[in-house]
């Protein structure tokens, strides 16, 4: 039978059906996905990486990316520098944290440690507060004195000064030190906080470092990791200790030869001595400068002390209080702590020597072992 003009006429009046809204019906689905195990639902498929859509967005993203972290690096250079000299500090602090954690919270170890540390270098200060406030006028008191042996040249303290410009080397330093207490006292401000919140969520951070290690690598890249930081830890613990060493060593001995300011010499030696190689290359020099101004006789003599106690340190000392954790060649050390301090100054050399141990480490258990396998043994 035929359809006649009125069926026709009443499907027409009838309302076309209306697609569902595409949110709506994301929505819908986006609830059937969730479950109390998967609350935000279950994983899609991998995306195809032979598509060349995908080959051609990866690698304009990879450049994009590339590209904005250089820039970020050369504009905040200072903070980040600032960042990690807080990490460090705050790898080579959390063993201690992390033994006084078994009997406490965390946050409360962190809090005794950090409280514990600052109240040690404090009462150390104000113990040697009146000592140093005597030397140090002394020196103020002797500074035109020491400006007119250096500015002498018939002395051969001026003879040095004329070839080796001492004054004017000395006259820079303060200077640049004095422009430099407000910018110092804000960094030690920010290290200080920034390694306060680190210690307190290093477990945290070590965690999701592991995370982004594949799960066949990771117990290997754990085992790697702690590693490192017991590297890190024990390196800036034995280097404080031989600092502390070498100032007392120092100030035994500007006593026992009537050096001047020997507590001033001995606190400034226990601070460049951080500072790998070259910290104890500068302290010597200003011993040995200071030592000069007594006499010849005396100065031959301090260098030699101080060559000897270097000699002491290095093969005697470090073994004995750092062991063969941190164990790396002379060479190495010495190219370490020399593009460390090229690339960024006194902090990129205090920190040069465990980060070249970390990276030997990793060559040595990592990259070596894959170099050596023969064709047969290395995977299709």
């Amino acid at each position: 039978m035929s359809e006649t003009d009125s069926d026709r006429i009443g499907r027409a009046a009838l309302p076309e059906p209306r697609p569902a809204e595409p949110v709506a019906e994301a929505e819908r689905a986006a609830a059937r996905l969730r479950s109390p195990d998967q609350p935000l639902g279950e994983p899609g498929r991998p995306v195809n990486r032979s598509s060349p859509v995908y080959v051609a967005m990866s690698a304009a993203t990879g450049v994009l990316v590339v590209a904005a972290a250089a820039y970020c690096v050369v504009v905040a250079a200072d903070v980040l520098v600032l960042i990690g000299l807080a990490f460090f500090i705050a790898v080579g602090l959390d063993p201690i944290v992390a033994r006084a954690a078994r009997r406490v919270p965390r946050l409360v170890s962190v809090g005794l440690v950090v409280l514990g540390l600052l109240a040690l270098v404090c009462g150390c200060v104000v113990a040697m507060m009146s000592v140093l406030i005597e030397q140090g006028a002394q020196l103020r008191d002797q500074v035109a004195r020491y400006r007119d042996l250096l500015s002498d040249r018939g002395t051969f303290l001026g003879w040095i000064n004329q070839q080796l410009h001492i004054e004017q080397s000395i006259r820079n330093v303060v200077g640049v030190a004095a422009g430099s207490i407000p910018e110092i006292v804000a960094s030690f401000v920010v290290v200080l906080v920034l390694t306060v919140y680190f210690l307190s969520d290093l477990p945290r951070i070590r965690h999701a470092l592991v995370r982004l290690v594949p799960a066949s690598r990771r117990p290997r890249a754990i085992l790697i990791g702690d590693e490192i930081f017991a590297k890190v830890g024990a390196y800036l613990l034995g280097n404080v200790i031989l600092s502390v060493i070498a100032g007392a060593a120092t100030f035994a001995w500007a006593v026992t030869m009537g050096i001047p300011y020997p507590l001033l010499l001995a606190l400034v030696v226990s601070v460049l001595d951080l500072i790998p190689i070259a910290g104890a290359l500068l302290a010597g020099a200003l011993v040995a400068l200071v030592a000069l101004t007594v006499s010849l006789p005396v100065c031959v003599a301090t260098v030699g002390f101080l060559l000897v106690y270097q000699l002491i340190e290095d093969y005697v000392l470090m073994p004995k209080i750092i062991g063969k954790t941190v164990r790396i060649p002379a060479v190495l050390t010495l190219v370490a702590v020399l593009i460390g301090g090229f690339l960024l100054g006194v902090i990129g050399a205090l920190v040069a020597v465990p980060l070249a141990a970390a990276i030997l480490l990793v060559l040595r258990e990592v990259c070596f072992p894959r170099l050596d396998q023969t064709s047969s043994e290395a995977p299709g």
